[in-house]
């Protein structure tokens, strides 16, 4: 049998709630099939659910510290050395040295910008800042094909840098976004076709394409958009009970909702086509293809619009996997899966699990994820490979910022902030019986358990951090309670 294919697809801030039954009130269609027909994992997490943090994490298998990304990459964090290291790790150079075609297509922003960014790319944006980057071939981190750019969230008007183009040799469009990049993925699914009838020892492929939308703005849509969730009431629009709509923020969520689905539901139609062009070329049955996202988005959750913040309107995200006849259908609701586990874990299922670099932090979850493999962490349901828990991160800006870290597991969810003026905070909730995170348990007895479940995490991913003293007196107050 030839060697898997792969299509890894990720969408820029779509949260999980869009494909969930009794979720957001949007349509998808083609994603409900790819559902349907493959894997979704319920306990899929962004374990720094901002851009940059989680697309590193993401492609090195590496936590923040180590990789080198731990803030989201701009000309302001440049400064601070912030950008994916040119001598992380990735799936994708992995793949590569085993003979795989590569190509990357969308959205990178893992590349620290350099002054001359600023003239070749965006430009200097209101807040003073640019985002925008070119990457050299050498620090693309194995991608051959390259039709990229660092972050231009402009979805009518977006440009790219192609293979062989230099920093100032850029392509300017007019369309949207996901569109374009999603006729440029056919064409390189066209070509690898080609090449394999031509030749049956051609190479297989792993394509990666990333699509700004739904991100802001957005009321940059393409021109036959679903308009119709304008019509919705508030209620029916942000139907999640930790929403406020009398709120300054529930009635801004409330008039970004309607342009929000019609984005996800435009972006769904792109994900119909690349799924029509395997059946098509005959590509199905010997490829895998994964959805997911960087992070999600609040809508108003929590009074909060946007991400980076540890709840799961902004950490849970969507992982839809699509393999005929070669994944575990029960994976779905036993299986987590957070951002360091998604290189190693792509590896595994595409049979290179003996090339995972030994520097990838994250795990190998394929062995639970493929048919026909033991799982014996489903044996009382608890514990094992695979079973979910993820950390969370978020690195302090500057000296009034928080520095948080926290855990997130099947139940339950513990996040410790700390600042050295204010000293440790804490909220702990128990996501079976309080879903929407609504009311934080303050149990002296619950909270010590949690914080020894989150110094001892911590501990074994080797991941220190500036609250760990204070940590570590709180989980000593009082004996251990049995929850």
């Amino acid at each position: 049998m030839p060697a898997p294919n792969l299509l890894f697809i990720v969408a820029d801030q779509f949260r999980a709630m869009c494909l969930e039954p009794g979720g957001d009130p949007v349509s998808t269609p083609f994603l409900d099939a790819l559902v349907s027909d493959g894997v979704s994992l319920t306990h899929a997490v962004s374990s720094y659910p901002v851009c940059s943090p989680h697309r590193a994490m993401m492609m090195s298998g590496q936590y923040p510290a180590t990789n080198g990304v731990t803030h989201n990459v701009n000309s302001e964090t440049a400064e601070w050395g912030v950008g994916l290291r040119p001598d992380a790790p990735s799936w994708a150079a992995v793949l590569r040295d085993a003979g795989y075609n590569t190509g990357y297509i969308g959205k990178w922003h893992l590349e620290a910008p350099v002054p001359e960014d600023a003239i070749h790319g965006t430009g200097v944006l209101e807040d003073g800042r640019y985002w925008d980057a070119w990457s050299p071939p050498d620090r693309r981190h194995g991608f051959d094909f390259w039709y990229s750019y660092g972050c231009c969230d402009e979805h009518l008007t977006p440009h790219y840098w192609t293979s062989d183009a230099g920093r100032h040799q850029r392509t300017d469009v007019t369309g949207w976004s996901a569109e374009h990049e999603t006729d440029v993925a056919i064409g390189f699914l066209e070509r690898a076709a080609g090449a394999a009838a031509a030749d049956s020892a051609q190479s297989p492929f792993a394509l990666a394409v990333s699509w700004n939308p739904p991100h802001q703005p957005f009321d940059q849509l393409p021109p036959d958009c679903d308009t119709s969730y304008a019509s919705l009431d508030p209620a029916e629009l942000l139907n999640r009970p930790n929403v406020d709509l009398d709120s300054g923020p529930g009635r801004e969520a409330a008039a970004i909702a309607p342009l929000y689905y019609a984005a996800v539901n435009a972006i769904d139609a792109q994900v119909g086509r690349l799924l029509d062009t395997l059946d098509a070329l005959g590509l199905a049955e010997n490829t895998l293809v994964v959805f997911t996202s960087d992070h999600g988005q609040q809508m108003g959750s929590q009074g909060l619009l946007y991400k980076n913040v540890p709840y799961e309107e902004s950490m849970r995200i969507p992982w839809v996997m699509r393999w005929p006849g070669r994944l575990d259908a029960l994976a779905g609701d036993s299986v987590g899966m957070s951002s360091v586990d998604i290189a190693p874990t792509l590896l595994g299922l595409l049979g290179r699990g003996g090339d995972v670099p030994p520097t990838m932090d994250g795990s190998d979850l394929s062995p639970v994820l493929l048919a026909g493999a033991n799982h014996p962490h489903r044996e009382g349901g608890a514990g094992g490979l695979g079973a979910p828990s993820s950390l969370y991160f978020h690195y302090a800006r500057g000296r009034d910022d928080d520095d948080i870290r926290g855990i997130r597991t099947a139940t339950g969810k513990f996040i410790a902030r700390f600042n050295a003026r204010g000293g440790l905070r804490t909220e702990l909730y128990e996501l079976a019986d309080d879903p929407f995170e609504m009311h934080s348990i303050d149990d002296p007895a619950a909270v010590a358990h949690w914080a020894r479940q989150l110094e001892a995490e911590l501990s074994a991913a080797g991941q220190g951090w500036a609250g760990e003293q204070a940590l570590a007196e709180l989980a000593n107050t009082t004996e251990e309670s049995r929850l």
